[in-house]
């Protein structure tokens, strides 16, 4: 699915080692919250702050599995053929460059990743490029850094400020709390049993756990 010039476009990267039910959710609360034409999931090619992944052609694969069953939801392999560590700000830029200058662009990111902006390379010039949509976590606010915190109050803004302009802004997220990592799902994936199978069946999307079977990765 093509979103036309200036409908709200997300992003969401990551590892996606593997994509779980908690990405899934994100996206969908980002969809029906800030009214976006489409969530563009951008699997990280060598992700700097991480130890080694899958490799890159099972990762991708299983994006496309499962974001099958929503036609706004498209993967974007950019960052899987850019040499060198993937960096959000640089994938930022090449968005805006394609959607061009008055396309609203927004980037998701989860509670925990918003606690770590501020180690992410050139983190000061995302806000420049696109809104962030921060999914919303009172109990963890207590733990930003001061320049985040900061950083939080000079720019959050409602939801409605998304279709206004094509960046600048804050916008908290609401997001019910899913249990659920990729690290927690890799470790069940080495647990045997009918516990751990229906857990999985629960964290992964359908299609997701029989590709991992198949090419029997994380074991």
């Amino acid at each position: 699915m093509n979103a036309a010039p200036g409908d709200p476009v997300g992003l969401l990267g990551g590892s996606f080692d593997p994509i779980h039910v908690g990405h899934l959710r994100l996206a969908t609360d980002a969809l029906q919250q800030l009214a976006l034409a489409q969530v563009r999931f951008v699997p990280a090619g060598l992700a700097w702050q991480k130890g080694a992944l899958a490799d890159a052609g099972h990762r991708m694969r299983m994006v496309q599995r499962a974001i099958a069953r929503e036609p706004r939801f498209v993967l974007d392999a950019r960052e899987l053929q850019r040499a060198g560590p993937s960096y959000t700000v640089d994938t930022l830029r090449e968005l805006r460059a394609e959607l061009g200058p008055a396309a609203p662009l927004v980037l998701l990111v989860g509670a925990d990743q918003f606690e770590r902006l501020d180690t992410w390379h050139r983190w000061d010039e995302l806000i420049g490029l696109a809104h962030l949509a921060v999914a919303r976590r009172q109990e963890h606010a207590s733990n930003l850094a001061p320049q985040l915190l900061a950083f939080r109050a000079a720019h959050l803004a409602p939801a409605d400020e998304v279709a206004r302009r094509p960046a600048g802004a804050l916008i908290d997220l609401s997001m019910a709390p899913i249990d659920c990592s990729s690290t927690q799902i890799r470790a069940l994936l080495r647990e045997a049993g009918a516990q751990a199978d229906a857990r999985l069946q629960d964290l992964l999307a359908p299609g997701v756990l029989d590709y991992i079977r198949q090419h029997r990765l994380y074991v």
